[in-house]
């Protein structure tokens, strides 16, 4: 299994985003900690028709607050939970016409901030939350394809991390949760954002990244998905951003090529094996270690691709690891399987 933790401020490894024209969001505690004083409303009954929006986006904007406060998992979060306000805050962040941009921006935070608490995301999920936050995602591609993506990075960012993080949970797997998202729209809907980030906000593609990581995991249609899309070539055209992009999209390669010969027959011949080749040649340890693990696993399950392996000078290319002491074991095995099969 290779799903990712829940994150609350981030990893480390992956850098914090600070969506332009924010107001706090990102690590969004920067202006110190919100009062414990406020109370969750009541009533919440009537909290997705006002027709007041600036109104709505305000109490999303204080909800934000409120949930990153210290006492939250254990006194305020709770108390959210036992009230209606879930299911209204997912009523909010249903796409369609009535979708209000300011409204759903902070009340995905909300959601957000929820989910990282680990409270009790078994009853998001069983209120619907990945089917929602699913389909808002497909409109948001769907947006970025319509040019209508003024601002878009502000919504898509906790979305994603929303998803990202309740695929993590127990409960996605004993509700059926992942049913809800096991359609192929969500894979290419996450491309097509992946490449909007690429051209305009570069910092996002971690999110989308750890998004896909989480989907291919452990689960065998969606790796499908990548395959029947022709998506590997698009998926290693992003290699060369960053060192922490590199070790995402080696992760997800290493999750497809682990589901067997079937699927590593779709991964090679192609141009991967001359990509790995190029990532051997970084010195980022990580971003090499993961390099080293995707060829084992096509050794493993792609014999032939060890022979093309070495006629493409792969013995050179990890001859510059072996002194590397975190590396060193993983180049000798690999370099033995190469050789000797």
């Amino acid at each position: 299994m290779r799903g990712l933790d829940p994150r609350g401020s981030r990893d480390p490894a992956v850098p914090v985003v600070s969506p332009a024209g924010d107001r706090g969001k990102g690590e969004r505690g920067s202006s110190g900690q919100p009062s414990s004083r406020l109370a969750v409303p009541r009533d919440t009954a009537d909290l997705h028709q006002s027709p007041h929006q600036t109104v709505l986006e305000a109490l999303g904007y204080a909800l934000s607050q409120l949930l990153q406060a210290k006492e939250a998992p254990e006194k305020i979060i709770p108390s959210v939970l036992g009230s209606t306000l879930p299911q209204h805050m997912l009523q909010l962040l249903q796409p369609g016409p009535k979708l209000n941009p300011g409204v759903a921006v902070e009340f995905a935070w909300c959601l957000h901030y929820i989910i990282c608490s680990q409270v009790n995301n078994a009853l998001l999920i069983t209120h619907g939350a990945l089917s929602t936050l699913g389909l808002l995602l497909l409109d948001l591609a769907g947006a970025v394809q319509r040019s209508e993506d003024a601002g878009l990075e502000l919504l898509v960012c906790p979305v994603l991390r929303c998803l990202s993080n309740l695929l993590t949970e127990p409960a996605v797997d004993a509700v059926g949760g992942q049913m809800e998202l096991r359609d192929e729209r969500i894979v290419a809907s996450l491309f097509i954002l992946l490449q909007f980030f690429l051209q305009k906000q570069p910092s996002l593609l971690p999110e989308g990244l750890w998004l896909l990581n989480n989907l291919t995991a452990n689960s065998p249609s969606f790796c499908t998905s990548l395959l029947s899309l022709d998506l590997i070539e698009p998926l290693l055209q992003l290699l060369p951003v960053s060192n922490v992009v590199s070790v995402l999209v080696l992760t997800v390669l290493c999750n497809v090529a682990e589901k067997g010969p079937a699927y590593c027959w779709h991964l090679w011949p192609g141009p991967l094996l001359s990509s790995l080749l190029d990532t051997l040649a970084f010195s980022d340890t990580e971003v090499v270690g993961q390099t080293l693990e995707l060829l084992q696993l096509l050794f493993l399950y792609r014999p032939e691709t060890a022979q093309a392996f070495l006629q493409q000078s792969g013995l050179q290319a990890l001859k510059r690891h072996e002194e590397e002491a975190q590396l060193q074991d993983r180049v000798h095995a690999l370099q033995q399987t190469a050789l000797h099969g």
